[in-house]
């Protein structure tokens, strides 16, 4: 029997209609800002998918996936005026209609261009209840819903990765909760995802990067409802 949260029944704390067409795309954007940098985007371009394209202006979901890249939560009461905040920021953006594929109904690629001239995409669903499924990554398949501090690290797959990385996760007395290890071909580049019991601090960040064999490395801490 599947297990339900006060999430689940009551639903998040919200500014909106609907909690899959307006918490969770604000929970898309807040983590695809995030994963991006938040203070260097310049424009965004959103496509939209399944339900997402058909229902984005009635919902709100255009207004909460641009107060998600500003850094705004679900709560935020600013939310119904991102429109006008992200103009004043100089943000530019635009919504296009399309098809992904066999993806949840609720799903959008972010494809978000930076000041300094770099490309950062991020595909994700709201998958109901405002909780969300990040899945890609600039092309890379990863599976994580951002309810743990999370770090996304790529690098090299050579022998001994995943035993040094978590040996400086550990040292700092953070458990790990979940980790999953995502590679194309042996030998180039691999992907892993650390989700964690406790915030990640950049000390800790600093010291997977001393690793060696690190091409990048993304930390994604949530924001608890209120603050």
């Amino acid at each position: 029997m599947k297990e339900f949260s006060c999430f689940d029944i009551l639903g998040p704390i919200m500014i909106g209609p609907s909690s899959s067409h307006t918490a969770g795309a604000a929970r898309l954007g807040r983590i695809a800002g995030i994963i991006a940098g938040e203070n260097e985007i310049s424009r965004v371009q959103f496509l939209l998918h399944g339900s997402f394209a058909k229902t984005y202006k009635g919902h709100g979901t255009d207004k909460a996936l641009v107060a998600g890249i500003l850094g705004m939560d679900p709560w935020d009461e600013r939310l119904r005026d991102s429109f006008e905040i992200a103009r004043e920021k100089n943000l530019n953006f635009e919504f296009i209609e399309t098809d992904l594929g066999p993806e949840h109904p609720n799903t959008v690629k972010f494809v978000i261009f930076k000041k300094d001239g770099s490309k950062v995409t991020v595909l994700g669903s709201s998958i109901g209840g405002g909780n969300i499924n990040i899945s890609e990554i600039d092309g890379q398949r990863v599976d994580f819903d951002g309810n743990y501090p999370t770090l996304i690290i790529k690098h090299r797959d050579v022998p001994g990765m995943i035993s040094k990385v978590s040996t400086a996760i550990s040292e700092e007395g953070i458990n790990i909760a979940f980790l999953k290890v995502y590679r194309k071909s042996k030998g180039f580049t691999a992907a892993m995802i650390f989700e964690t019991d406790s915030i990640i601090p950049e000390n800790v960040v600093t010291k997977i990067k001393d690793v060696g064999n690190i091409e990048s490395i993304r930390c994604v801490n949530p924001v608890t409802e209120g603050k």
